[in-house]
């Protein structure tokens, strides 16, 4: 059995598109709330926090919906469509309208109705891969979707370094090129997933083929076909404890490293201004420099997690972030080794991102993938409610130095939590070389 990589490519252009709108939301957002309406970093990190409020109902809500639905373009299709269409309207008319407005209230009454709007697609989206990957495979198709969501990112700190220039009073900026480019990469897209792929066909084709079976469909047995054991317990259908053990251990890591990465990712372009004196955007050269390392480092990973297993990769990814992020941390001023340091935070996230939530998908059965697809979301986004409030009070209160000691002090704790999960961990068989492993069945 073999990933299908040209389709895999193609139902990745969800991703590409949701994670071109939060690129620029985690970059630029905080510096409008900032410098247009003028918001300390606390209040700034309270209302960075209101979006994964939000997220943390409307993710498993619409994973869970779009489990149960049976349209003619398929389970998740009709989400991604709708979703997208309301998210680029509402996007334009949020710089358009509401910031140009100068009236906070409008703006956020715009954010949450553009929260809104992501939150619909968002978990359908990321569910369509394993829909539509056999199981033993969703590692390597972790990684294809993880790449293009990549591409989406680079794009879009690409066109900040093009098209946004920097006005002297950074309330004055001219943002309509910069969005307008953001919306024509989401539309483009999804189009282009819309006409490529059949969502009906291609999961009828993988069922037929007796792809979907994971881990989470053998709690009717003893033991899962993959060798992990479930105490010779009768499931009844149910999720046996262990197993639960190792999922909730897994989600509380989840919870540990977003806190972690979202803090820096959230803070790092006001963080650059106070402590490196570094402006004009400069802060997006770091950030390039990471994604196009874990751009390039996604498909080499999923082979080692292939080889060594999802956990000791995930393992090993936390240790590169969180060595990069005390060392970072340690720098007085900027300078061009840092771009290493951020190299190897990408390489590390990509290790995690590959594997982490396959792991979770791993421990259910295939109709409950929107489902756990939510629950996985729900701890993502508790961190990324949690961080910018956090973190926010201490660079405000206390120094905007105690950035990568945070991130590094939460990235222990998952590092810890991790080392306590024992299920998920699916290997696909490997091939007698590397280059057999990029085989494309058309």
């Amino acid at each position: 059995m073999k990933l299908n990589y040209k389709r895999t490519v193609l139902i990745g252009f969800a991703f590409l598109s949701i994670c071109a709108f939060w690129q620029f939301y985690d970059n630029e957002i905080p510096k409008i709330l900032k410098y247009s309406f003028g918001l300390g970093e606390t209040a700034t990190g309270i209302v960075m926090a209101l979006d994964n409020v939000f997220a943390l109902f409307l993710l498993p809500l619409f994973g869970n919906l779009s489990d149960h639905t049976d349209s003619k373009i398929g389970k998740r299709m009709p989400y991604i469509l709708v979703g997208t269409a309301l998210s680029v309207v509402l996007l334009y008319a949020l710089i358009a309208v509401a910031r140009k407005s100068g009236n906070l209230l409008l703006f956020m009454f715009g954010l949450l109705f553009i929260l809104f709007a992501m939150g619909i697609y968002r978990s359908p989206a990321v569910s369509l891969m394993p829909d539509l990957t056999p199981a033993p495979l969703r590692s390597a198709g972790n990684a294809i979707i993880n790449l293009m969501g990549t591409v989406g990112g680079i794009f879009v700190l690409i066109m900040t370094k093009v098209l946004l220039k920097e006005a002297e009073d950074p309330a004055k900026t001219d943002y309509m090129p910069f969005i307008i480019s953001i919306i024509i990469c989401m539309v483009v897209s999804v189009v282009i997933l819309f006409f490529t792929i059949n969502e009906k066909k291609i999961k009828k084709e993988v069922e037929e083929q007796g792809g979907l079976k994971s881990f989470g469909e053998a709690f009717d047995e003893k033991t899962s076909e993959d060798g992990e054991g479930i105490s010779g317990e009768e499931t009844n259908g149910k999720m046996p404890a262990e197993v639960r053990r190792s999922l909730i251990f897994l989600l509380i890591s989840v919870f540990f490293w977003f806190t972690a990465y979202n803090a820096v990712t959230t803070a790092f372009s006001r963080f650059v201004g106070v402590v490196w004196d570094l402006h004009n955007n400069d802060y997006a050269t770091c950030l390039l420099v990471a994604t196009v390392a874990a751009t390039l480092s996604y498909i080499p990973i999923a082979y080692i997690s292939g080889k060594i297993g999802r956990k000791k990769t995930i393992l090993c990814g936390i240790v590169f972030m969180a060595a990069s992020y005390i060392i970072t941390g340690l720098y007085p001023h900027f300078s061009a080794s840092i771009n290493i340091f951020f190299a190897i935070v990408g390489i590390g996230w990509a290790a995690i991102n590959v594997n982490s939530y396959p792991m979770v998908v791993e421990m259910c059965k295939a109709g409950e993938i929107g489902k756990y697809t939510g629950t996985y979301y729900t701890f993502s986004m508790a961190a990324q409610v949690f961080t910018p409030v956090f973190s926010g009070y201490l660079l405000e209160h206390i120094s905007y130095k105690t950035l990568f000691p945070y991130a590094f002090i939460f990235s222990v704790l998952a590092f810890l939590t991790m080392l306590l999960v024992k299920h998920g961990d699916a290997r696909p068989d490997m091939k007698g070389n590397i280059l057999e492993n990029f085989d494309v069945d058309d």
